[in-house]
């Protein structure tokens, strides 16, 4: 990886000016070397869920690399936030993850899960070995999150209070089971679970900050929302603004690193251009996930 010294730099700038003692970062990626490979494969070809659109990959590199980036750029806390495409492969992302966890102290030990028997009973040995946020991708997994075999699974971390990351927003493509409302019905149920949308719900935005509005446990993450990338594909309505100051308490730094096409600083820069003042940033980058996750400084 070049020479990241000047951005870090940078970073740590934006969050000191802000009085914080670091970042909480909800939406980064740290999988299994062969599976982050193919994911950078698929972004290199751009392949459909992309929605064709030119996707480099700007931080490349080994998973060390990332990992001390990140806290080279003062991240207190994130994310491995890792996900199955086919029936049979959550337990042993899990697995990985739960290693991962363990050699990686300031990552929140993450799991996943896809709708298919057994998914309660593995779900809570993940929440037994000590899981701390789940990742849930609705448009890569190509199911119905309101499949009743999630049910229990649903239920479960609902009442162990622990978070779910849920890409289910129809960006940057569309898929058969995304939008707002497969994710109502699964909060009709299950009012209580403390759901993430991811991306903001991008590019339903105003139907997730509804949903948020509705029911006291749902945030959204920012992952590569308002960012120059992302305006040009799906513009955040600026009618929507003093929502998002009122969610303040609910809104939650994410990333996507390191599959992102620019630089880290941008999502941080394109969040203060909102204008929302610095009690908002303080919140987002820092304390509502701090608060979340029961971490210090909060």
């Amino acid at each position: 990886m070049a020479d990241r010294s000047a951005e870090s730099a940078e970073v740590r700038r934006f969050w000191q000016r802000l009085g914080l003692p670091g970042l909480m970062d909800v939406h980064t990626h740290f999988m299994p070397e062969r599976v982050l490979r193919k994911v950078w494969s698929y972004f290199d070809a751009l392949g459909p869920l992309t929605g064709g659109v030119e996707w480099p990959i700007t931080y490349r590199a080994q998973e060390d690399e990332r990992a001390r980036l990140l806290r080279d750029f003062g991240v207190r806390a994130f994310t491995a936030m890792l996900y199955p495409h086919k029936p049979g492969m959550a337990q042993w992302l899990n697995g990985w993850a739960a290693d991962f966890a363990r050699r990686t102290p300031d990552c929140l030990h993450t799991s996943t899960l896809f709708p298919e028997p057994g998914v309660e009973a593995y779900v809570r040995g993940a929440v037994e070995a000590g899981a701390r946020v789940f990742k849930a991708h609705v448009q890569v997994g190509a199911y119905d999150p309101a499949d009743e075999l999630l049910d229990g699974a649903w239920g479960l971390l609902a009442e162990a209070g622990i978070p779910v990351v849920i890409h289910c927003g129809s960006g940057p493509a569309p898929g058969k089971h995304t939008g707002p409302e497969p994710v109502a019905r699964v909060l009709a149920r299950h009012p209580r679970l403390r759901l993430v949308v991811a991306h903001m719900g991008m590019p339903e935005y105003e139907d997730f900050l509804s949903l948020a509005e509705r029911y006291g446990e749902v945030r959204l993450d920012t992952t590569m929302a308002f960012t120059d990338f992302s305006e040009r594909l799906a513009p955040f309505p600026r009618r929507a603004l003093p929502r998002l100051a009122g969610l303040g308490d609910r809104i939650l730094l994410g990333s996507d690193f390191p599959n992102i096409p620019y630089p880290y600083l941008h999502q941080l820069r394109a969040l203060e251009r909102l204008e929302l003042g610095d009690e908002w940033l303080r919140g987002v980058c820092h304390h509502n996930a701090a608060r979340l996750f029961g971490l210090p400084g909060h």
